[in-house]
């Protein structure tokens, strides 16, 4: 869990004070949370690695593709491991995408203990996810990685290959920017461009040519649409015309 990046307010050991999940590890005293957070800040690896690190039982699913039919099988494996003295991390991605019946559906195996519920989602909890799960379960916010994580990664992934990435130091730059906070984006982007080694680094207009744009994450009507929009009233009363 140490070499997680980027989520140190969660992960931090700093003297007595321990960030939530660390604290979570370190007295090996699970309670089911929400992880909320972009894409790419590492919710489905801080889950794997808690399963690991508390001994428990890892059962992932993602509610893109599952239903309640699915969800009785888990419970069931569930119910018989805890038989045998073992417990269980039932790892939901895209919890948002169950509706409320299907959210009340897993109520009462979180109340008893059956298993430990960790959800993951993009979208705002408060809008998603219903007041009944909300109640049983903390809500842990991820953040987009910064600079210093980003390069971590980029350092990490040129330690596994054996060698560096062939950019210069301005395309280096450019790379963490298109990015923009997603470490799995920054990964894959990282993957093709190590096929490029050759003569020279590569530069921006190298890197425009291989990589194109990425397309901003938005929304319509949820938080990335409001904040977007706040930012463009607050830029107009600030009469910063480029801003704006």
């Amino acid at each position: 869990i140490s070499e997680v990046v980027g989520q140190e307010h969660l992960l931090s050991k700093d003297g007595d004070v321990l960030g939530p999940i660390r604290k979570m590890i370190e007295t090996c005293s699970l309670s089911s949370f929400i992880m909320w957070g972009p894409p790419g800040t590492g919710k489905t690896t801080i889950a794997h690695l808690l399963a690991k690190q508390t001994n428990l039982i890892f059962e992932p699913m993602s509610a893109v593709y599952a239903g309640l039919a699915d969800l009785r099988k888990v419970f069931e494996r569930a119910r018989k491991h805890r038989a045998a003295g073992k417990g269980t991390l039932f790892f939901l991605d895209e919890i948002h995408r169950f509706n409320k019946a299907q959210q009340d559906g897993f109520l009462p195996y979180i109340e008893d203990g059956t298993v430990i519920l960790v959800g993951a989602t993009t979208e705002n909890p408060s809008f998603e996810l219903n007041s009944a799960l909300l109640s049983r379960c903390q809500i842990i916010t991820l953040k987009p990685l910064k600079e210093h994580a980003l390069e971590l990664l980029l350092v990490k992934a040129e330690t596994e290959m054996g060698k560096m990435l062939p950019l210069t130091g301005e395309a280096r730059e450019a790379v963490k920017s298109m990015a923009n906070g997603d470490g799995r984006y920054l990964l894959g982007l990282a993957e093709l461009l190590f096929h490029y080694t050759g003569i020279r680094d590569l530069d921006i207009d190298d890197l425009e040519k291989i990589a194109q744009k990425r397309a901003p994450l938005y929304d319509k009507k949820n938080d990335f649409h409001y904040n977007l929009a706040s930012a463009l009233h607050k830029s107009l009363r600030g009469s910063d015309v480029n801003a704006a």
